[in-house]
């Protein structure tokens, strides 16, 4: 049976790690053609060698991109178009934990960065992917990664949080400017993933403690969230737009108690420390003593 997006041309930020990584897994084994945009490039090289060995040699490129400047997410859609000749789908996955503390201590500067990548980069993103659907006349979907902290106050540090529920925002009011050129736009909410932007190292932990939270028995992974986005993609998906899809096991519905939970607990998160977290970006953590 022919994959869901045979054919179809993705561009998939932060596609090389994590939640992206899988997704670009799952697209080539669905016949896509993808075009890999991350920041760390030792992960982008893996994440291309691991697609060649399994037989997508044509089907994969990969370009370095930090999302939050123009100029590179220009250059990531363009080289789908001069790759494979059109875009179909682009996914706004690139993110990281971004500035973390009490918002009374939080760094301006800290807060600027994480909104630069996980807000402005999600916009940059709509943006130059509309662009390339409506001068090719493709009837596209854009998927932008949000967040259930985006839901919520308390499922992450503030500024995540606040970056999250911007991109919920900008997914509901760029879908309906773009619906009258038939390009669909809509936000994925992942709960607790079991990715290494979460575990970090320690996955039996991390999968103990998203199990105990959550109603669903099994952690998540991120093939589960490559599988929202991939019927997001997908044809099955035309009537659906403006939509911020909830792949949480259950983690939103237990309520307030579990979100709180999964963040830390307020003021207490991260031992009273302040910093800057870069995720999965190779770049190492910066931790400040607010005192």
């Amino acid at each position: 049976m022919a994959g869901r997006i045979e054919g179809k041309v993705a561009v998939i930020t932060g596609g090389a790690s994590g939640m992206g990584r899988d997704t670009v897994r799952r697209f080539l084994a669905e016949g896509a053609r993808v075009v890999v945009a991350d920041l760390n490039e030792a992960n982008g090289a893996a994440t291309v060698d691991e697609a060649r060995a399994a037989g997508h040699d044509e089907n994969i490129r990969f370009v370095p991109t930090d999302v939050a400047e123009e100029a590179d997410v220009r250059r990531m859609i363009a080289t789908a178009l001069e790759s494979f000749g059109r875009v179909d789908c682009v996914f706004n996955n690139a993110g990281l934990v971004g500035a973390f503390g009490s918002v009374m201590k939080t760094d301006v500067d800290d807060w600027d960065k994480t909104f630069a990548v996980m807000a402005r980069g999600v916009f940059l993103g709509v943006k130059h992917g509309a662009r390339a659907m409506l001068d090719a006349g493709v009837h596209g979907s854009i998927i932008n990664t949000a967040s259930v902290a985006g839901l919520s106050g308390g499922a992450a540090p503030v500024a995540y949080s606040a970056a999250k529920a911007a991109v919920i925002n900008l997914t509901r009011a760029a879908s309906r400017e773009l619906a009258q050129h038939r390009i669909r736009v809509n936000a994925i909410c992942p709960g607790g993933i079991l990715t290494p932007l979460l575990h970090r190292g320690n996955e039996e932990a991390m999968a103990s403690i998203l199990q105990k939270l959550q109603p669903w028995p099994d952690h998540g992974l991120g093939a589960d969230i490559a599988a929202a986005v991939l019927f997001l993609a997908s044809d099955e998906a035309r009537f659906i737009t403006g939509e911020a899809l909830v792949v949480d096991g259950g983690l939103e519905a237990a309520g307030p108690s579990a979100m709180n939970a999964l963040a830390g607990g307020g003021d207490g998160m991260f031992g009273g420390l302040t910093g800057f977290d870069h995720g999965s970006t190779g770049h190492d953590v910066i931790v400040r003593n607010p005192d």
